[in-house]
């Protein structure tokens, strides 16, 4: 895009940014912003003269800074010179376009095909009549411009609707060249003219005719290409989508297969675990077999030397018997044997 020279332009509505200001020795202030309104406002034949004289003002009230930047200040075309006299003369054209620039921008970049082309619709008409305003404007002002010129107002309306930046230069009213849409955004690129080295030959057919048809016929295979961009783009997020949940499925099976190595080494050692308890629990049947063999040999043995003390107890109350009965045998035998003795021969 060209830029033109006039900086610090103000935004699509027309306003003007902070200015630095620098005093004058008669009082009076000036700043860049003032001084280029008013070059840009003049005709392009009365702009050199007037810069270099605000500029030796400048430099004379002590603003070096100031004069050099006025000095860089460069005289527009006739078609910028045009296009700003458009802003100044037509304010109230500036905020529709800006408008429909910012909706053709925003269909563009969703590949928004139907909202493009109802804009479309009056978009050529529209950036038609501002330049033939612009061209009458001219006229009107005492400099004519011819029809080149005026095809170079069109590419810079074009360039507004194509491009933020190209709007608020253009609403600022300070062009010093014209502007060319961005490369890149087909629709400014597919209605704007064409450029020219002269004016239109003798015998072809108005832009209104052939041209026209032809414009219409580029809008229309521009809107076709967006459609086609917005499958593709359609095509290429369900590719998108498919391989990001390819990759989440794969993750998701790769998640799986490290919890199916965790579980079956938890499971490993629970096998272990239980191998190791089921060898311990047939140890200590074993062992409780073994006690309960010992425990019933030990009740027979019980049993046993019960049954022996009751015999030996049985055994000892008959012999006390028998030695009572073999006491009193022998305490009759003596008690005999005394009587016999006393009883003598």
């Amino acid at each position: 895009m060209t830029n033109e020279s006039g900086k610090g332009g103000g935004g699509p509505t027309g306003a003007r940014p902070a200015r630095t200001r620098t005093t004058r020795d008669e009082g009076r202030s000036t700043d860049l912003e003032e001084v280029a309104d008013e070059l840009y406002g003049l005709l392009p034949g009365e702009f050199v003269a007037a810069r270099d004289a605000r500029a030796a003002e400048a430099r004379k009230a002590g603003g070096r800074d100031l004069a050099d930047r006025i000095r860089a200040l460069r005289r527009p075309t006739l078609s910028a010179w045009a296009s700003n006299l458009l802003v100044r003369e037509r304010a109230d054209q500036v905020e529709p376009l800006v408008d429909l620039g910012r909706a053709l921008r925003h269909a563009h970049q969703e590949l928004d095909g139907e909202r493009l082309r109802e804009l479309s619709r009056g978009r050529h008409a529209l950036v038609t009549a501002l330049a033939s305003q612009a061209r009458q404007l001219a006229a009107d002002a005492g400099q004519p411009v011819g029809e080149q010129a005026r095809r170079e107002v069109e590419t810079t309306l074009h360039a507004v609707l194509a491009d933020q930046d190209a709007a608020e230069r253009w609403a600022a009213g300070r062009l010093a060249r014209p502007l060319s849409p961005p490369v890149g955004f087909t629709a400014a690129r597919a209605a704007a003219p064409a450029p020219t080295s002269g004016p239109v030959p003798a015998g072809r057919k108005s832009r209104n005719g052939r041209n026209g048809r032809t414009d219409r016929k580029s809008e229309a295979a521009m809107v076709g290409d967006l459609d086609e961009a917005r499958r593709r783009r359609a095509g290429r997020r369900r590719e998108e989508q498919r391989r990001a949940e390819l990759a989440r499925a794969r993750e998701a099976a790769r998640a799986a297969e490290r919890e199916v190595t965790s579980l079956t080494g938890r499971l490993r050692r629970a096998e272990a675990e239980r191998d190791r308890a089921q060898v311990a629990l047939e140890e200590t049947d074993r062992r409780a077999a073994d006690l309960r063999q010992r425990l019933e040999e030990t009740e027979e043995q019980h049993r046993t030397a019960r049954r022996e003390v009751g015999d030996a107890r049985s055994r000892a109350r008959e012999a006390e018997r028998v030695v009572r009965d073999a006491r009193r045998t022998a305490r009759d035998a003596a008690t005999v044997v005394e009587r016999l003795t006393a009883d003598g021969p």
